[in-house]
């Protein structure tokens, strides 16, 4: 467990270590998604850059926004990444952030030792308990 869904509210993110890694975890509209806080250009510590949109095709002079609150830019160089992916937006097919799965894990009791071991039943996300898995 790396913290609780209540703590990243939609559009932001949080950093957490997970195994020695730096891990950021994004809420994007209320989907969970993490990503190495790792720049693969020149290992800049990703996940403080600026979580925004990117320019998408169009017209001369025209200026189109796409994908808003997706991509996570690099605070040292600028490159972009779709944090639901990890891909790049310049090249997605050969370059990229490694992401992890998330889930959101709800029970009825807060005492973290207990896990459930027989049926559960989910409470409420606001006390969901989130994992990065590796």
């Amino acid at each position: 467990m790396v913290g609780f869904a209540h703590e990243i509210p939609p559009g932001k993110w949080k950093t957490f270590e997970v195994k020695g890694r730096s891990i950021g975890v994004f809420n994007v509209e209320g989907r969970f998604h993490a990503l190495l806080n790792r720049c693969p250009h020149q290992a800049a510590p990703l996940c403080e850059g600026t979580l925004a949109g990117t320019t998408l095709p169009s017209k001369p002079g025209e200026y189109v926004i796409g994908h808003r609150g997706k991509i996570l830019s690099c605070p040292w160089h600028g490159w972009e990444f779709d944090v639901t992916t990890g891909q790049s937006v310049f090249d997605p097919f050969k370059c990229r952030v490694r992401s992890y799965d998330v889930t959101v894990e709800t029970w009825d009791t807060d005492d973290d030792s207990a896990w459930p071991s027989v049926e559960t039943y989910p409470v409420t996300v606001e006390t969901g308990r989130l994992f990065v898995h590796m």
